[in-house]
């Protein structure tokens, strides 16, 4: 066993949390009964990472094998960093047809022409969601496992989303996507979040909508208290007309937990009083970032209780409605713009 494979396990069995990582080697298949026995998960976890050296020694096990468990343990907890979404666009008829076999020899085969050498892993999850792990090299060093990017890619959709990638390794993973799915090009999509799952049904709109109607049916508010009664008749009506709205503007029941939004406006500096901000040049920029552990259930509560005006400013109804949390706002129209100016790294 080589230094590098010895770096990666041991930095793997540090990550993984002392409780899962009996779930997660059961979840590998790697270890044999005896093996698994002979373990014991109640010591400390250098004592189990030597005795799993010694097993890998043992069984003969190759980098290949380590970094099928690395998967196993990122494929059931993804929320570890910063996925950034994609949207490839413009298919070829015959986009719809690819499949898992098709797309796995043309990704592995078009990114190994860009780049020597490469490894790469993917693996079909239980959800239809294909995982690419790549660990990259150069001319001057072999592929750094210790630094992959995963990709996460449902077949028959548009989507993908990316993790740990760096500005210079995203030319090439997006040529190798886009002829391996059959598409022309491919986007940012102005989304990033560190759930996974968050941006994933955020863009493909895997949540309970409220779509307005000529004669929408009043939402129930949840939680309701017992107050006076003609304080509940003067407020009932406006109460349901705000609920109405903000499940409207970011969706009913549970939402997809969001954690962020960004804003960056580019725009001239108006104000009378002050000729210095408003004669110059330069447009007067500046970034505003909400930020809450689930953004769009805070966002519609502010909006349903009546701390935040209704109907919704499309500045913030824009975030589910067009699946982006990076917005863009110049003088150049009256809607927010969407021109992602940061990397997916």
């Amino acid at each position: 066993m080589d230094d590098s494979m010895k770096r990666l396990l041991q930095r793997l069995i540090r990550r993984i949390p002392a409780h899962m990582l009996r779930t997660t080697l059961d979840k590998w298949g790697r270890l044999s009964g005896a093996q698994q026995r002979s373990l014991d998960f109640t010591q400390p976890k250098w004592v189990l990472t030597e005795k799993l050296l010694a097993i890998c020694e043992e069984n003969g096990w190759t980098i290949k094998h380590i970094t099928e468990l690395e998967m196993t343990y990122v494929i059931d907890n993804p929320n570890q960093g910063m996925w950034h979404a994609s949207q490839l666009m413009d298919p070829e008829d015959d986009a719809h047809s690819v499949e898992l076999t098709q797309f796995k020899e043309q990704f592995k085969a078009h990114l190994s022409e860009l780049v020597r050498p490469v490894s790469v892993k993917i693996k079909k999850h239980t959800d239809e969601a294909v995982w690419i792990r790549i660990a990259w090299g150069d001319r001057f060093s072999e592929p750094n496992h210790l630094k992959p990017t995963y990709v996460v890619h449902h077949l028959q959709t548009p989507y993908v989303f990316v993790t740990s990638l760096t500005s210079k390794q995203k030319p090439l993973l997006s040529q190798a996507l886009v002829l391996s799915t059959r598409y022309q090009a491919i986007k940012d999509a102005n989304l990033s979040g560190r759930k996974l799952t968050a941006i994933r049904d955020l863009l493909m709109r895997h949540y309970q909508q409220v779509f307005p109607t000529k004669y929408p049916s009043p939402l129930k508010e949840k939680n309701q208290t017992v107050s006076n009664p003609h304080v509940e008749k003067e407020q009932a009506g406006p109460a349901v007309n705000r609920l109405q709205m903000a499940c409207e503007a970011f969706g009913d029941g549970t939402l997809p937990q969001l954690q962020s939004a960004v804003y960056k406006l580019e725009t001239k500096f108006r104000d009378h009083t002050n000729k210095i901000m408003t004669e110059r040049e330069e447009p007067f920029r500046c970034v505003v970032k909400f930020a809450s552990t689930n953004l769009l259930e805070s966002l519609r509560h502010c909006a349903s209780t009546g701390i935040a005006s209704t109907p919704v400013t499309p500045l913030l109804s824009s975030i589910p409605l067009k699946g982006k949390n990076y917005f863009v706002i110049t003088d150049n129209g009256p809607g927010p713009s969407s021109q992602m100016r940061q990397p997916l790294t």
